[in-house]
């Protein structure tokens, strides 16, 4: 019989009985078989070969997956995900050439292959498609995404990632379709088989100590006929994000600059109310004008953020194979992950509240930022936010596998996943002092900034409980999928591959509001949800803006090691959570619906392929190759709210998917790999629905198209390999990928809130919009929308080298080896931006610039150091990724996005005996700092943070 399609993947391994490695017959494993000349088959065990074990067996082995391909494939199997210091997922996939990670709260979320990013990336868990959502970080994915910090590395046996198309592989993808796969219990030894590890991890910005278990077990009859797998792994971390932030940097008139009023008096100032009103005069001072067009920091502060994270992961398997030609299995995976995001930031609001704000001494940089001043009649906040949040991930799927016949044979595969993201609580509490004096900022270190507060910001009798919030939330990922995979091996060489395919994928969100500002005389009961804080009795001489601080309702923060220099404030009150939602009730308020955010999308994908494999030889030139042609019908159906009733909006395309690999083998070890596929991208989520969002404190209506085209591209690659002794390997691979659209935003500015069609109820309460009908008429607003822009070409070259040193010396130092690779990638493509204005206080400008693709970085450096000697093993890896950018920014800045990364990680293991392993690792030992921009071009800090060192001690048990 031969290796059967049971996973749709390249590659199966299980880790069982303490590292043990076994390959399954998966679909990849045997289209590899049937492909790769036999010579492959001969090196992998000479008679000479040196058997080894451990880390290098895995490198060994993950070599092997690569070599027996025909298209571009890499891979890590479960030695090297289980003994390298990995938090999740990402982290291990950023090991492979070509592939970058984005990182949360100091651990990997995300990763881009080849330069493109994770929405450009099909994943798969045992080869059924599949999206896992998470609402941890900066902000919760509510788009295609993958989020790998979902799942402990542990629960998975091998990580597949195909970055060449084939037409019997799934669609979706521009840059790449990564394979997780759990366990495969009949690639086990006969009998009862575990693994255990038990580790703690220390993060000394925290200064938490917290578990990381994990264990897996097997069972498997003599015959042989019948196995079942079971893992499990639990983690609990708790991490300090310490730095500085600005929300952006953006251009405002001031009331007056070095003293020098900037507004006419009018009759509004006059009756009482300062600071407000009159009329701005362009060119009436010099020192207002400038001020006006130079961009200054939207809310300048330092904060802490603090991530509290609970992972638990289980897998089972359960495999059949009554006879030779038959074998069932079923898979489950469960995932969940428990996170909460406390937030604690002291900061002044200039953003909308400039022309109340008095500026003396401002001065300025090159780049025409106002990097210090000192501010009068400031708008003083504190903050204090917590978002709790738990996801999880359920999937199971089962596979049937039929020889009919020696030369015929199917795989029946089916499954059902689904991801959930909710977000019961995001509380957010605000103290204000709306007439703070002395308040200066200072960014001559654009890093390292120095916030001093003039006013104590320790007396509660100076705040005011100004706003309250709470936006729950939830994310609903679906997924069903069938499919049906043939194979006839028609003559020696040649084989026909054909099948069918239907999936299904609901995308569902909502989200509400409990915002509110506090108006009106310090009373609770004149909280209200909508409320217009621009009548008499708010802003009369003696009303107050909110309800007074008691000590009962403030804590007092202290800041620890943020980067900050001498003279900081480093010390303020803040609001007390559970003080001040109960006084609010703000528990009990009523849900108002953020219409932006209640949408959803369902696509229907059916289709089939038709591939032909062959091998053989030409002119005395062996060859593999594969191609073939996919085709796939899209219907889609999205809804979202407009104006406040729900609109359903549906459509059909189609798509055929010509793809093809060759390689060539000019000697026992060359290989020189090519490959040319048309492939798709669906275009994202959250722009497929209809309705839209408002923005009231940027004055922004954004809505969805859900007319896009998906992006549609052509990818070239042309790689050369040798495999010049036993785990070797210099590889140069190069690619070109041709997009032919790419979406980007479509903007109308110096509109009125009025043409949006939009109903004021949409705004959130608490922002200056609503707050301030007057600016609801005023043509301040900008309406955007997604389309269809132009295309792109992404060109980029891969460098890697696997080199242990036994190849060139015995003993001590041929225990030593290195791992290295390098990306290097060239891209280009036109935005469509709105860049700063030139007239104080004008609407913002449109501009056309050409830079990389977003997410895009030019260099990227992985590279590891290792010795093992079978008991005694120890690695030291690091990892670069140049500077990339985002996407468009706001409030005038071009593209904003992230400064290079460097990370240091280590790991130290010893085997006692043969039942037992003890470890010490460290991760992100430099303790890097994160530094964010708001502006490509003159780099505006957005954030500085860091995370801290990680360090897990701990032991590996087999039986």
């Amino acid at each position: 019989m031969r290796s059967s399609l049971s996973r749709v993947s390249l590659f199966r391994m299980a880790l069982l009985a303490g590292g043990a490695l076994a390959a399954a017959g998966t679909a990849q494993a045997q289209d590899a078989a049937a492909t790769e000349p036999q010579v492959a088959a001969e090196d992998a065990a000479p008679n000479d070969a040196i058997v080894v074990t451990g880390f290098r067996q895995s490198l060994q082995a993950a070599i092997n997956v690569k070599k027996n391909a025909v298209g571009a494939v890499d891979a890590i199997v479960a030695e090297d995900i289980a003994k390298f210091p990995d938090q999740n997922l990402a982290e291990s996939l950023q090991r492979i050439p070509g592939i970058s990670i984005s990182r949360d709260a100091g651990e990997g979320r995300a990763i881009t292959v080849r330069g493109l990013s994770s929405q450009f990336t099909r994943v798969r868990v045992n080869g059924l498609e599949t999206v896992a959502t998470s609402t941890d970080g900066a902000s919760a994915n509510r788009d295609r995404a993958f989020d790998f910090n979902v799942f402990a590395s542990e629960l998975f046996s091998s990580i597949v990632v195909h970055k060449t198309a084939e037409a019997s592989l799934d669609e979706g993808s521009l840059g790449a379709v990564v394979d997780l796969n759990t366990g495969n219990p009949l690639a086990a030894k006969a009998g009862f088989t575990a693994v255990a590890s038990v580790v703690g991890s220390y993060n000394d910005l925290s200064d938490y100590f917290g578990p990381r278990l994990a264990g897996l077990a097997s069972w498997r009859n003599d015959a042989g006929t019948f196995g079942v797998s079971l893992s499990a792994a639990y983690q609990k971390t708790r991490v300090l994000e310490l730095g500085n932030n600005t929300v952006r940097w953006a251009q405002a008139r001031f009331d007056s600059v070095d003293g020098a009023p900037c507004f006419t008096q009018s009759a509004t100032n006059l009756a009482g109310r300062p600071n407000s009103g009159g009329t701005y005069t362009v060119g009436r001072n010099a020192a207002c004008d400038k001020a006006a067009l130079a961009f200054h920091p939207r809310i300048p502060r330092y904060g802490e953020v603090k991530h509290d994270r609970e992972r638990l992961g289980l897998t089972g398997s359960v495999q059949f194979a009554p006879t030779d030609a038959t074998k069932i299995s079923i898979d489950g995976l469960f995932s969940r992950f428990n996170a909460s995001r406390e937030e604690q930031w002291g900061e002044v609001l200039l953003r909308s509240n400039e022309r109340s704000i008095d500026v003396v001494n401002p001065v300025y940089d090159s780049n025409n930022n106002m990097i210090s001043a000192t501010l009068n009649d400031a708008w003083v906040r504190t903050e204090h936010y917590l978002r709790k949040s738990k996801t999880e991930f359920y999937q199971v799927g089962g596979t049937w596998d039929q020889d009919l016949s020696d030369s015929l044979r199917f795989t029946l595969l089916g499954g059902f996943s689904k991801s959930t993201a909710d977000i019961p609580v995001e509380t957010t509490m605000i103290f204000d002092d709306r007439d703070a004096q002395g308040y200066s900022f200072d960014y001559t270190d654009m890093k390292r900034p120095k916030l001093t507060f003039g006013t104590s910001v320790t007396d509660p009798a100076n705040f005011q409980l100004a706003e309250i919030r709470d936006r729950p939330s939830s994310v609903v990922n679906k997924f069903k999928t069938v499919q049906l995979r043939t194979e006839w091996d028609v003559a020696d060489g040649f084989t026909i591959k054909a099948g069918g395919m239907w999936r299904r994928f609901n995308f569902d969100t909502e989200a509400y509001t409990r915002d509110t500002a506090v108006c009106g005389n310090g009373g609770v009961d004149r909280i209200f949800g909508t409320i217009n804080c621009s009548a008499s009795s708010v802003f009369g001489p003696t009303a107050v803006y909110g309800i007074p601080v008691t000590a009962q309702l403030a804590q007092l923060f202290n800041l620890g090691n943020a980067g900050q220099p001498a003279g900081n404030t480093n010390s303020w009150l803040v609001p007390n959570l559970d003080a001040t939602t109960s006084l609010t009730k703000l528990y009990e308020r009523a849900l108002v619906a953020d219409a932006g955010n209640i949408r959803g999308v369902q696509e229907t994908t059916k289709g089939g392929y038709l591939q032909f494999d062959g091998k053989g030889e030409l002119l005395g030139l062996r060859f593999a190759l594969n191609a073939g042609i996919r085709y796939v019908k899209t219907d889609q159906s999205s809804y979202g709210l407009v104006s406040g009733v729900q609109a359903t909006v549906k459509r059909s395309y189609e798509d055929w998917l010509p793809s093809a690999n060759l390689a060539l083998y000019p000697t026992e070890n060359v290989i020189i790999r090519g490959a040319i596929a048309d492939v798709i991208t669906r275009p994202t989520l959250g722009s497929l629905t209809p309705g839209g969002s408002a923005d009231g404190f940027n004055f922004r209506v954004n809505s969805g198209n859900p007319f896009l085209e998906p992006f549609r591209a052509t990818n070239y690659d042309l790689g050369i390999e040798w495999y010049f002794a036993p785990q070797a390997l210099i590889s140069v691979a190069g690619f070109i990928k041709d997009v032919k659209s790419f979406t980007q935003s479509a903007a109308i500015t110096e509109a009125t809130f009025a043409q949006t069609g939009l109903p004021v109820s949409v705004l959130n309460p608490s922002s200056p919009a609503a707050l301030n009908p007057a600016l609801l008429t005023q043509p301040i607003w900008t309406l955007t929308t997604t389309v269809n822009g132009t295309g792109a070409k992404l060109k980029g070259i891969e460098l890697a080298a696997q080199v242990p040193f036994k190849i060139f010396t015995e003993g001590f130092l041929g225990n030593f080896g290195v791992i290295a690779n390098a990306t290097f990638i060239d891209s280009n493509a036109d935005y469509t931006l709105q860049g700063p204005a030139t007239t104080p206080g004008g609407a913002l400008v449109n501009v056309t610039r050409r830079a990389a693709l977003a997410n895009v970085s030019k260099r990227a450096y992985n590279g590891t150091f290792y010795y093992d000697d079978g008991k005694f093993s120890a690695r030291v890896m690091g990892t670069y990724r140049s500077a990339y950018h985002e996407g468009a920014s706001g409030t005038g800045n071009v593209l904003e996005g992230y400064g290079p990364m460097w990370n240091v990680d280590a790991s130290i293991r010893y085997k006692v005996t043969e039942w037992l392993e003890v470890s010490v690792e460290g991760n992100n030992l430099l303790d890097t700092y994160r530094y964010r921009y708001t502006d490509i071009d003159t780099q505006r800090n957005y954030e500085n943070n860091h995370f801290g060192r990680n360090f897990l001690v701990g032991a590996r048990l087999k039986y």
